[in-house]
């Protein structure tokens, strides 16, 4: 029997040899002599705690979406799924009997990192992709090596097709990763978290600036000329979507947000400015993310607390659109002022394809093959830039996109195309004035000859 003591409390434990407990006891004293943690529920150095919970990366994985799934958003499930499922099949043994790689990423995406689908029916390539990464997944433990760590960051700075990602992507895989490694810890199945140092690897093309492309924001004239091209782009939809639109131009709001929006979020005076509390969004995420089933999850404003509430003045023009939206197709029963003719929440894909067409009626040919208010969403950036360049305080602009001031100039802070003209007056009037200033400057010497 080989005794020993760990705060206080007394552990055993028996050997069928006295050769057997002396070799015990001599591992005891070498973590002992080396400084090593031991745990107070086993008595164990941690070393052979974490020995003895071994876990493979990949069973590490699947227990951490197990345990976050209850905790986080379907858009944080997503995140999560997404991030794994890029960094997992590069932690393996070897590729000896790997199955297809679309296949294996289909399968740890939509099955192995998705809690509620990990036991429905599956394909039998579906099923032999996973036995196999079961098996050939390495020890978590491996990533206290660095070649492991790196190669899993490798995973998180890349694409499918091998180029590198953008900064902001892989921050957000790094970011999932380092909250597994962390779990790790707290499990016990790592010592430390290997991404708490610094190591000596860097993201591919991680300098790259992700500021908005000036190319995509467009002028008011334009906006102007998009929205009235939506109000003939399908005559089920298109005049429905006119405001829904005009509010992430006018308001700059995500299209979340708008979908979210009540007739109770706003005050809409007959004339001058309105405003809109906005204290919620209804982001698509899809069935399989969500608790109850459905493709879209109520919650709280984009990275703020879920009771937060934001501000944001509107121009006349908003108020008038958005008045003659509620009497022409009023409200829904819970108060929303969008949704489909059927009531529910409205999709992405149906005002994306509106959107596509009113793009191809309201601009030449040159522009509509452009990237200019490509997608909805640049009409969010339009209405930041067209603020920050009539003079509005970044801090104020910030607080009314619900942004911080950094992130704020980093990227949304662009001119609006075709209103270099307004800054080459104000310069022309500035420069003006100062050689005016110069020419009758009396304190100026006399030439003298």
């Amino acid at each position: 029997m080989v005794r020993w003591v760990v705060e206080e409390k007394v552990f055993t434990e028996l050997f069928t040899t006295w050769e057997l407990a002396d070799s015990f006891r001599a591992e005891l004293k070498r973590a002992a002599q080396n400084g090593e943690a031991f745990d107070t529920e086993s008595g164990m150095p941690d070393s052979q705690t974490r020995a003895q919970n071994a876990m493979t990366w990949y069973a590490h994985a699947c227990d951490y979406v197990d345990a976050r799934w209850p905790k986080v958003s379907g858009r944080q499930r997503i995140s999560i799924a997404e991030s794994l499922t890029a960094v997992t099949p590069l932690l393996v043994r070897d590729r000896r009997g790997a199955p297809d790689p679309r296949v294996l990423r289909s399968a740890l995406y939509h099955w192995a990192f998705n809690k509620q689908h990990r036991d429905t029916d599956k394909s039998d390539d579906v099923a032999e992709a996973l036995n196999w990464i079961a098996k050939a997944s390495i020890p978590v433990t491996e990533l206290a090596g660095y070649d492991r760590i790196t190669s899993a960051l490798d995973g998180c700075a890349r694409k499918l097709d091998g180029t590198a990602a953008s900064a902001s992507y892989y921050s957000r895989r790094r970011r999932v990763l380092f909250n597994v490694l962390r779990y790790a810890v707290f499990k016990k199945r790592l010592a430390k978290n290997p991404l708490s140092e610094e190591l000596d690897w860097k993201a591919p093309e991680a300098e790259v600036c992700e500021e908005i492309n000036p190319s995509v924001v467009a002028s008011p004239e334009q906006v102007q000329e998009l929205l009235t091209a939506v109000s003939y782009a399908g005559w089920r939809r298109g005049d429905r979507l006119v405001a829904f639109f005009a509010c992430m131009y006018y308001a700059m709001m995500h299209p979340s947000e708008v979908a979210a929006l009540r007739l109770e979020d706003g005050t809409l005076p007959e004339k001058g400015w309105g405003q809109l509390l906005l204290s919620g969004s209804a982001p698509t995420v899809g069935s399989k993310w969500t608790d109850n089933g459905q493709a879209h999850e109520h919650r709280g404003l984009k990275g703020r607390p879920r009771k937060a509430k934001r501000i944001i003045p509107i121009p006349p023009q908003l108020v008038s659109i958005l008045r003659d939206q509620t009497r022409r197709y009023g409200v829904a029963q819970d108060g929303r002022l969008f949704r489909t003719e059927r009531g529910g929440t409205l999709y992405k894909s149906g005002y994306v394809r509106t959107w596509k067409t009113a793009r191809a009626l309201a601009l030449p040919p040159a522009l509509a093959a452009s990237q200019l208010a490509k997608r909805p969403y640049d009409l969010r950036h339009a209405g930041v830039s067209l603020r920050l360049n009539a003079g509005v305080p970044a801090t104020q602009v910030a607080q009314w996109a619900g942004h911080s001031v950094e992130v704020l100039l980093k990227i949304y802070a662009k001119c609006v195309q075709g209103q270099d003209q307004v800054w080459r007056r104000v310069l022309d009037s500035a420069l003006g004035e100062a050689g005016t200033e110069a020419d009758h400057d009396e304190s100026k010497p006399e030439n003298i000859t």
